[in-house]
């Protein structure tokens, strides 16, 4: 076996397979993605967490799994909706599908006055990826209707607020593609409500990524998981917000939060904060909290042990009945 890795303890860091059949390699901020054959692609989703654009030092026992199944479990809701790139999970933490050809943006739909929204909000701006927000809102306010704010997807990792208008402009995408795209995410965000509301939960924002099959329009990515995604209680939503305290979460803002309070959001010259022990396991407890609050499940996390051999052996056997 030809292979090298990063783990963390109780983690998978990063993996550097050499899998049959494979074409390229890229690592991103969480997945470590591997072409396959002509046509395919392996995304193995690691343990590693990022923030402001940068991926923290230590990795989080078990994200990487919840992660691909609960993209699973939202990806197998929506196919009715748009078709996606999911073909199989071989491994908790791999997802096999499409290779589409990706449009270089993110879709945002926000439901709620909160995250990156708040925090351009308080500063007295109205507008946001030129879309005006309404006067008199407080933080996590729901928006009288969905608002939608896009982001680049830029190739070093770091995503920037755009307008529909400057989309267009720009040609990242074309006007036809872009306003199907529109109405898909909110038909998406929709449904995500209504599955998040019967587990008790309220998809407060999301976003959505897309990419051509054939010409097809088609759903890639995660859909609906804490890193993409925030999800309110519904039970402790009201109180919270009539009270001014903060609403309790599940999603990755927890973790921004706190790096704020360390005095980090990814500027020059900030230095990222230690993670403790005991904060890397509520991150964890975090996650798997959201899949079984929403699946309904008991989350089940894998044993690390000769964990990179594991996923090797079911990436080549997937691939080998391609």
């Amino acid at each position: 076996m030809n292979q090298t890795a990063t783990k963390m303890e109780k983690g998978l860091m990063a993996t550097n397979f050499y899998l049959k059949d494979q074409n390229g390699f890229y690592r991103g901020k969480v997945r470590d993605v591997y072409t396959i054959k002509v046509g395919f692609i392996a995304m193995v989703a690691c343990d590693r967490i990022s923030a402001f654009d940068h991926v923290l030092p230590r990795a989080i026992p078990h994200k990487g799994e919840v992660l691909t199944q609960l993209a699973a479990y939202f990806l197998d809701a929506t196919k009715d909706i748009i078709p996606n790139w999911k073909l199989s999970i071989p491994d908790p933490n791999v997802t096999i599908g499409i290779n589409c050809q990706t449009i270089p943006i993110e879709v945002v739909v926000r439901g709620y006055l909160c995250g990156h929204a708040w925090r351009v909000y308080k500063t007295g701006e109205r507008m946001i990826c030129g879309v005006k927000m309404p006067d008199g809102l407080k933080e996590n306010d729901k928006f009288p209707e969905p608002i939608i704010t896009p982001a680049t997807k830029s190739s070093d990792g770091h995503d920037e607020d755009i307008s529909v208008e400057e989309i267009i402009a720009k040609k990242l995408c074309s006007k036809k593609t872009m306003d199907t795209i529109l109405q898909i995410s909110l038909k998406l965000y929709e449904r995500g409500v209504e599955m998040a509301a019967e587990r008790g939960l309220i998809l407060v924002d999301t976003k959505y990524e897309f990419g051509l099959n054939d010409k097809v329009i088609t759903l890639i990515d995660e859909v609906h998981t804490p890193d993409s995604s925030r999800f309110f209680y519904t039970e402790t939503y009201a109180n919270c917000l009539n009270k001014g305290l903060p609403q309790k979460q599940l999603s990755k803002e927890f973790v921004r939060e706190w790096l704020m309070e360390h005095d980090f959001q990814g500027l020059e010259g900030q230095i990222v904060p230690d993670m403790s022990d005991e904060f890397v396991q509520s991150v964890t407890d975090r996650y798997t909290e959201l899949f079984e609050v929403m699946t309904g499940k008991k989350f089940e996390g894998r044993d690390y042990n000769k964990v990179l051999d594991t996923i090797e052996n079911n990436l080549n056997n997937a691939i080998a009945s391609l």
